[in-house]
């Protein structure tokens, strides 16, 4: 059975590739065809999620074993085929590309063609550049209207009276002011 993908950005309106797999292959498999189609380095953590029909994030399959809780099931690329999670055409995957500043691929099975095998993946179409593969914190825009939290409330507030402070509670720590280390039990 082979699998057809089309994947596309929301970085970049005009890039789409559509990927041929077999059924059995690994995600693996798929994360190096997706990484050649778009000629990114192979040197990144990345992760594919399963997602529902709204783009949640259902299971994480990832490149190399992270240390998750045991309630949790782990999955992994390398040991983890693609029949496992995917079986029917409209399924949606992210491909998570930039961890930092989590930049992802959106992916749709966009058909199953059964009695057949496929030797090796392949990317059967190319539109378009993709996004540069890595951004700094500092190139990433902010979702609009979304604070940041780094405000007043976050450091204090900013008619803090250090002369509001209540001694009680701290006898035995030295006079107010004083140098803690004046003590003899230093």
């Amino acid at each position: 059975m082979i699998y057809r993908f089309l994947m596309s950005s929301e970085e970049v309106d005009d890039f789409r590739r559509e990927i041929t797999i077999d059924a059995e292959a690994t995600f693996l498999d798929l994360h190096h065809i997706i990484l050649d189609s778009v000629g990114y380095t192979k040197d990144q953590i990345t992760s594919f999620f399963v997602c529902d029909d709204a783009w949640t994030k259902l299971t994480e399959i990832t490149l190399i074993e992270m240390d998750t809780s045991f309630d949790e099931d782990n999955y992994i690329m390398e040991e983890t085929h693609l029949n496992e999670g995917l079986e029917e055409e409209g399924q949606k995957l992210m491909y998570v590309f930039d961890y930092l500043t989590e930049r992802a691929f959106y992916m749709e099975l966009k058909e199953i063609i059964p009695g057949k095998n496929q030797e090796k993946a392949i990317c059967t179409k190319s539109v378009g550049n993709p996004p540069v593969q890595l951004l700094s914190i500092d190139e990433v825009d902010p979702v609009p209207g979304a604070s940041n939290g780094l405000d007043e409330s976050f450091y204090g507030d900013e008619e803090y009276d250090p002369e509001e402070l209540d001694e009680e509670g701290f006898e035995g720590l030295g006079p107010v002011g004083g140098n803690p280390y004046d003590d003899d039990s230093f």
